[in-house]
């Protein structure tokens, strides 16, 4: 018997509510998954190849995004999202920096697009990778690094060679 892997399956999750006896009761179902997509970090991190887990070509995508810049794109885009604690299985860095998957809704419940730019996984991190260069904290970084360096030079004194 062979199985057909084709057809798109629909998860389920269950409501539970808990009955007058104590046991835990079926009071509905709610069809989450196939409403929203996952978008971590690494799909879109210019540092990564194709192996490691990179979803877009490396000439469009980003020096290691952050699950907050992701975040705060897709929010000012008008989706819904929420970031949860996990971690990309291909993400052998388990430092915070790296840590986090982004939930982005792109259908609504009677299965229309929230919005009609955003019709594809694809289309959202193409999205992403071109905004976040844009944010305020990537352009603030790569202004501020010369001044420090000049900074420290002003103390230091020549010795002259005494004869």
């Amino acid at each position: 018997m062979t199985t057909d892997f084709t057809k798109r399956t629909t998860f389920l999750v269950l409501l539970l509510e808990s009955g007058p006896d104590g046991f835990m009761r079926v009071c509905g179902t709610k069809s989450l998954f196939y409403r929203f997509i996952c978008v971590y970090p690494i799909y879109i991190n210019s540092k990564k190849t194709l192996a490691e887990g990179r979803r877009i070509p490396a000439e469009k995508a980003v020096e290691n995004p952050s699950c907050a810049e992701i975040r705060d794109v897709l929010m000012a885009a008008g989706l819904n999202v929420y970031v949860e604690n996990k971690m990309h299985p291909r993400e052998w860095n388990r430092d915070v920096q790296f840590r986090g998957r982004v939930r982005v809704q792109v259908k609504e419940e009677d299965g229309s697009f929230c919005m009609d730019k955003f019709t594809s996984r694809r289309e959202v991190m193409f999205y992403v990778a071109e905004m976040i260069p844009k944010l305020k904290t990537r352009t603030q970084k790569s202004g501020g690094g010369d001044a420090s360096a000049q900074q420290g030079e002003g103390g230091k004194k020549s010795k002259k060679k005494k004869k």
